[in-house]
């Protein structure tokens, strides 16, 4: 995908949130780190030019919620980023946005972060890129393409506010 792609999938996801949703209003966008974020804002912006009505956005680390961490020691600590939820999430529709859908288990690990903040009354999931693999019960209600891949290869996705262009492509991986 280009940027004009990258551009297009976001707008359509955005007109697919307001009309699933019935407007703007009642909905949290929340981005886990890290290009979920800037996904987030994009899709703020773009719910804006369609309703105009200001979604409240979040982002979300999901660092100690993940199942894969192995036990920490002090050379080897992970990385913490923030969480910033500002707003009361109770009795609202928090949509969790991230860049791929891949196993499931960052998702999983989202959503125990988000039960740990709140009880929205329900949780949706967009994605840029749903590339299979699952090995949770976990879909996505708003993708932006789906590409199906091998496990030996890899979707890397690069935003402007990250790595400086759009751009999503897939590669090999080395062995």
């Amino acid at each position: 995908m280009d940027e004009a792609a990258v551009n297009r999938a976001l707008t359509r996801i955005a007109h697919e949130i307001v009309e699933r949703n019935k407007g703007g209003e009642n909905l949290i966008l929340v981005g886990i780190k890290t290009r979920g974020v800037p996904l987030t804002i994009r899709l703020q912006k773009k719910i804006k030019e369609i309703e105009s009505v200001e979604v409240p956005v979040g982002e979300l680390d999901i660092t100690l919620y993940r199942d894969d961490l192995k036990v920490v020691t002090a050379d080897t600590e992970p990385e913490l980023k923030s969480t910033k939820i500002d707003m009361d999430i109770a009795g609202k529709t928090l949509i969790l946005i991230d860049d791929v859908l891949y196993t499931g288990r960052t998702v999983r690990a989202a959503m125990d972060a988000v039960m740990d903040i709140g009880r929205a009354s329900q949780i949706q999931l967009g994605v840029l890129i749903d590339r299979g693999h699952r090995e949770l019960p976990i879909r996505a209600d708003y993708v932006g393409k789906n590409i199906p891949t091998s496990n030996e290869e890899m979707i890397v996705v690069q935003l402007a506010e990250v790595d400086g262009h759009d751009e999503v492509g897939i590669f090999e991986k080395i062995k």
